[in-house]
């Protein structure tokens, strides 16, 4: 069905300078509708042409003051405006040409259907550009996320660029084989930064999954007509080895000196709270508070920004030394990560300990030794603020391996059954 003639009427007009004997020849279109408005609008175009020479038809006033009388300009059979000039009546002659294809815009645009001008709407954002869209999304989305989850948003940005060799990629291009392409290149990709060699699988499978949530939200925005995000399966992750402390190496640690107090106490405190080194670092003294006889945290992560309550024990607050004003940070002067690296590997190396140990395996440790406590999953994913008990299972299974080793442990020498 169509839709009733809104009866948009496109005229050429003339509008006085402010400073020359001059007039500007104007486009005026009314009424125009606009999108979500029942109001009329009058949309006024300029062409950048002027005349000097319009001849005046004394007979149609245009507006009468006290002072003075102006008239409308005369125009010809085909309603073009006059002038003496050849080269003014040239510049009417393009202003009519104008005219008419505007008029034509506003009548075609009024004979649409509802289904067509949605088609011409689609066609229009099929033109758009993807890795622009990506780049707005990303501002749009993590205005408050954490610095790495910004940073991996930007590399994603990077790699699209470079996949396409530039900076372009039509909505219109994306489809399924653009997609898988783009899984393939993500799993061969460039490390970012000064970093050499390839991205791991577990960084493609992320950078992946940041590119299926943008197309996912170009979906939802209207730019994509099919959820393409659905209908391919991420890069599959691999379990990687999540090494943690025994009880035994913890005791030593905490008998052996390091050249960095500060890093022991925080690094300690880690093992018995679980908190990432980044909220350990950002932890103020009005976020530690009493209650009862017992300490709790009250925080906000960094990495998830979720708000956190967490009990701490007696021990973990008697690593975080005199009490100081409410704003003073508990941990102040502890190192950005790349900064604790040396002092952290000398430390582990005078405990004894060979393998490699990095800060964050400290909170590996508490979940592990928690869970081998007899501490419910749930629980301790509540307490790591993991967003997904399934991320709180890798530490299960390391437990469950312990369990399976644990059957080999006794042994009886020499058994023998006797057969009755």
């Amino acid at each position: 069905m169509k839709k009733a003639l809104v009866n948009t009427k496109v005229t050429v007009k003339l509008r006085k300078s402010e400073y020359h004997n001059e007039w500007y020849l104007i486009i005026e279109s009314y009424p125009v509708f606009k999108p979500g408005s029942t109001k009329p609008n009058r949309v006024i175009e300029a062409i950048n042409r002027t005349v000097t020479t319009p001849i005046w038809d004394k007979s149609r006033t245009a507006r009468t003051t006290e002072t003075s009388k102006t008239f409308k300009p005369k125009r010809d059979v085909n309603g073009i405006i006059q002038c003496k000039s050849e080269k003014d009546q040239e510049s009417c002659i393009y202003a009519d040409n104008v005219r008419k294809i505007r008029q034509r815009e506003y009548d075609n645009a009024a004979l649409y259907t509802d289904t067509e001008a949605e088609q011409a709407e689609q066609n229009e954002r099929s033109q758009c550009n993807f890795i622009e869209y990506f780049q707005k999304t990303a501002v749009r989305r993590h205005k408050r996320s954490s610095q790495s989850i910004i940073v991996n948003w930007n590399r994603v940005c990077e790699l699209l660029k470079l996949f396409a060799e530039g900076d372009r990629i039509l909505f219109s291009q994306i489809n399924l084989k653009l997609i898988e392409d783009f899984r393939q290149f993500l799993i061969t990709a460039p490390c970012g930064g000064n970093k050499k060699g390839t991205v791991s699988q577990n960084t493609a499978a992320t950078y992946f999954s940041i590119f299926k949530a943008a197309l996912k939200q170009a979906f939802v925005d209207g730019y994509l007509t099919i959820d393409l995000s659905a209908k391919v399966k991420g890069i599959q992750e691999q379990e990687s080895r999540r090494e943690h402390l025994t009880v035994e190496e913890l005791n030593t640690l905490a008998a052996t000196d390091c050249d960095r107090p500060i890093l022991k106490r925080a690094a300690l405190f880690s093992a018995l709270t679980g908190l990432r080194h980044r909220d350990i670092q950002k932890l103020r003294w009005s976020e530690i508070q009493k209650d009862g006889e017992n300490y709790r945290l009250n925080f906000t992560q960094q990495k998830t920004k979720g708000v956190e309550y967490m009990p701490i024990s007696e021990q973990a607050y008697s690593l975080c030394g005199e009490p100081q004003a409410p704003e003073k940070l508990v941990f102040e002067d502890l190192p950005d990560p790349s900064w604790i690296s040396k002092p952290l590997e000398r430390w582990i190396k005078s405990a004894g300990i060979t393998r490699r140990i990095t800060f964050h395996c400290f909170r590996h440790t508490y979940a592990t030794l928690q869970l081998a406590g007899g501490t419910d999953i749930y629980t301790v994913s509540k307490m790591l603020g993991h967003t997904n008990v399934r991320t709180t299972q890798v530490y299960a299974k390391v437990v469950d391996e312990k369990k399976e080793k644990a059957t080999d442990v006794i042994k009886i020498d020499n058994l023998k059954i006797k057969e009755e």
